[in-house]
């Protein structure tokens, strides 16, 4: 990480440009491979492996986007594609020859609630067909391989909303008829809306059972939360060590201004957030390794995004009040910083429909919706 320290970072994010450089480097030491069997090329590593290196990356002042979808999609692949699809893109995923950052999930009408998802693949022969629309995909331009959500068929009568969802392994190398309209956000990201016109994807691509894609992604989108929360924790590092630093050694009135209670204190209560949301994200990844279909996963993980990111904001807040006006400065890091861990307050789940799944799945009350 050294060679790729915040003034990287910054330049990157006045860019708005992607981190080519330090993702050839990651890929090239082996870390793109961490979440991808030993039997097809990979090193075999564990989620714990995965959530100390987006961890320490986000520590360091940088950002792991890039490689927590590639690392929760593997999760997907190594689990439900066919044995023909693991065997043709797992090896050179794990080598660093293709690149899977790219999820098509969320559509205009269909965030959180993927039952309202209007994506439709239409099978003639050995293709579907793809129409619709998705919003707010990332990496499409950087990524060779999207896996892609969309309906293959309405929920039978009386049976879940979900029942099919199918998910798709989609070759952005050959597929044709995807337009993409970037969308500028607040922090630097390559985002993107997508049109899909008649996307052909081969019937071989499809990932586990059709209809029964929601069954697999709650393998993908557990421990993304978990990986989440890791980057969270990562953030929250950052503004507090910086800011200790900085109020050790910044004089006022004759003293530091870490002497002052209204400087310790938010800092000590932002340090035991952390402390506590740590350990709930080790929970969470230990339950996923134990048993990652058991029923107290989905908690864990929803919790461990929730603390984690909560503790980032807050600890952001706290870094700009210590800093005062170089907190607003460019040069110092903060402000970009500020800016990243915000999303995660509303992404990939935002943090009120957390709330209310903690609340109907782990209290009991009633639905809200």
């Amino acid at each position: 990480m050294e060679k790729f320290g915040p003034g990287y970072w910054r330049d990157l994010d006045a860019q708005e440009a992607y981190p080519e450089a330090f993702v050839s480097a990651f890929e090239t030491q082996g870390f793109g491979s961490l979440l991808i069997p030993e039997a097809h090329g990979g090193t075999g590593g564990t989620l714990t492996d995965a959530c100390l290196v987006l961890e320490e990356i986000h520590a360091r002042g940088g950002n792991a986007q890039p490689f927590h979808g590639q690392y929760y999609l593997s999760f997907l692949l190594s689990r439900f594609a066919s044995e023909t699809l693991r065997r043709t893109y797992l090896p050179a995923l794990a080598r660093g020859e293709l690149r899977m950052q790219s999820f098509a999930l969320t559509e205009p009408d269909a965030g959180s609630d993927l039952t309202r998802i209007a994506t439709t693949a239409n099978r003639t022969g050995d293709v579907y067909r793809i129409r619709g629309r998705k919003v707010f995909i990332s990496r499409v331009e950087q990524s060779d391989l999207m896996v892609l959500v969309a309906r293959t068929a309405a929920p039978a009568a009386g049976a879940k909303p979900m029942e099919g969802l199918t998910l798709f392994l989609v070759d952005l190398r050959e597929a044709k008829g995807i337009e993409r309209t970037r969308i500028r956000t607040m922090f630097n990201s390559q985002t993107y809306e997508l049109f899909l016109n008649d996307v052909e994807v081969p019937v071989g691509n499809v990932i586990g059972e059709a209809g029964r894609g929601f069954d697999h992604l709650l393998h993908v989108l557990n421990p993304e939360r978990i990986l989440i929360a890791s980057e969270c924790v990562g953030d929250a590092r950052w503004f507090i060590d910086r800011s200790v630093e900085y109020a050790k050694r910044r004089v006022v009135f004759g003293r530091p201004i870490g002497s002052n209670q209204g400087v310790q204190f938010p800092l000590a209560d932002a340090h035991a957030r952390l402390v506590a949301a740590d350990l709930v994200r080790w929970h969470a990844a230990h339950l996923y390794e134990s048993d990652a279909n058991g029923k107290e996963v989905g908690a864990a993980a929803n919790l461990a995004k929730y603390l984690a990111s909560e503790c980032s904001w807050r600890a952001a807040n706290v870094a700009m009040d210590v800093h005062g006006g170089y907190g607003m400065a460019r040069d110092m890091d903060n402000e970009r910083k500020m800016r990243e861990t915000r999303l995660y307050q509303v992404a990939p789940i935002s943090n009120n429909l957390v709330l209310a799944h903690l609340a109907h799945q782990v209290l009991g009350l009633p639905r809200s919706y």
